[in-house]
């Protein structure tokens, strides 16, 4: 933490009346104070800018979006407000662009995760480079940094699972007549759409009206597609909690890098495997490493592992600056 302190970096996490919050927060520029939320929730008791990086309820996006004092990407805010149904209330911008933030200079990265997700990186007063990932897919994007603020959603060493590479064959080999792929919503369905048309499918996908509302309206080259049960079930996208109400004559999956039951399960992950995480670390290069996501232990042992192997590492539990939310 000391060397967090001498880079100009106090990391902040937020206390609400259920205990702390699974987020935090950056303070810098201590002449004239700034801080900036990593995916935090909206708070209206405390005066910070709310950095979104994609639109996944676990990264708060969804309550970050009604701050007027919110940043996210256009396709972020498009894709909140689908998911939501509320009006994205503050500052939007195209994945590339340097934005000013309250006169800070703040570059914007894509990451793959999901359609406009987006890494931010800024420098503060004393030079130090910042740059705060959310989830990752793709880092080819990543500038190397001073303090890298990353997930590690697959970051146990010990665990094999977090180890794999994406079964794309395995998907192209699934492709057929009557078959339905489990995916989520917003991110996976997309993708889902996008292997689809890359493997030579393009006849009419069936999605349920959440997921096809979203690959409309994000996606270039996703048509034609269709609602659910307007194909007689050819092709279909769905969750996959909706899977079971589908036929059971189609051939099921479901598109995961977890295991899952009780249908076949396809390796596909929109995040990056331990291996991938590793790779991230060393080509960013930073002095300081903060793990703030998920919720549990794993960004523990990710942070362990890490300081364990020459890069300096804390995770979230282990930030002791509070602020009452």
């Amino acid at each position: 933490m000391e060397r967090l302190i001498d880079l100009g970096v106090l990391p902040i996490r937020m206390k609400g009346a259920r205990g702390y919050k699974p987020h935090f927060s950056v303070l810098f520029r201590l002449d004239v104070q700034r801080i900036f939320g990593i995916d935090t929730s909206y708070s209206p008791n405390v005066e910070q800018i709310l950095l979104i990086t994609h639109a996944h309820s676990d990264h708060h996006g969804n309550s970050a979006m009604l701050s007027p004092k919110s940043i996210a990407s256009e396709k972020t805010a498009k894709a909140l407000e689908i998911r939501y149904g509320c009006r994205f209330t503050g500052m939007t911008f195209k994945t590339g662009e340097v934005i000013d933030i309250d006169g800070v200079k703040v570059r914007t990265h894509p990451t793959g995760h999901t359609i406009g997700a987006t890494a931010f990186s800024w420098e503060n007063e004393v030079g130090t480079h910042i740059l705060a990932t959310g989830d990752v897919k793709d880092v080819s994007h990543l500038p190397k940094c001073d303090v890298l603020i990353t997930e590690a959603n697959y970051g146990d060493p010990l665990d094999p699972g977090c180890r794999f590479e994406d079964d794309t064959e395995g998907f192209k080999a699934a492709i057929g007549e009557g078959v339905a792929f489990g995916a989520y919503p917003f991110g996976k369905a997309q993708r889902a759409v996008e292997l689809l048309r890359h493997f030579g499918y393009y006849d009419e996908v069936e999605m349920e009206h959440k997921s096809l509302e979203l690959t409309r309206q994000l996606m270039e080259g996703a048509e034609p597609l269709v609602g659910l049960g307007e194909n007689g079930g050819k092709m279909s996208v769905v969750p996959p909690w909706h899977l079971h109400r589908l036929p059971d004559r189609l051939d099921k999956f479901v598109l995961t890098g977890r295991e899952c039951q009780p249908h076949k399960r396809i390796r596909i992950s929109d995040h990056l495997d331990f291996n991938g995480l590793i790779k991230m670390v060393e080509r960013c290069s930073p002095e300081m490493t903060i793990v703030y996501h998920p919720t549990g232990d794993v960004p523990a042992k990710f942070a362990q592992h890490l300081n364990e192997n020459g890069f300096s590492a804390i995770s979230i539990d282990e930030i002791t600056n509070v602020i009452v939310a």
